[in-house]
């Protein structure tokens, strides 16, 4: 069980610091057929994604999504590194 919770509590903070790259990245202009911006799509979309449906953005166009997602990822970090 040990090595389980390490391995998810990893993968949640591995996906908590992508998502907070791409919340940065989105700050910043960049081209949307950038490698590196497709990749971090690609591995963070699976986590905002199902929150996106869920919550709207707030007037339209602040998106408080990634922020929910990482909450969420650390509460399911801290609660996993608990049990182990």
């Amino acid at each position: 069980m040990n090595v389980i919770a390490t391995i998810i509590e990893w993968l949640c903070e591995a996906l908590t610091i992508l998502i907070i790259i791409r919340a940065i990245m989105s700050w910043v202009p960049t081209s949307p057929g950038n490698q590196f911006v497709m990749f971090l799509h690609q591995l963070t979309d699976p986590v905002l994604n199902p929150l996106r449906r869920l919550i709207p953005p707030i007037g339209g166009t602040i998106d408080i999504t990634p922020l929910i997602a990482i909450v969420l990822l650390q509460v399911i970090g801290t609660y996993v590194g608990q049990l182990a």
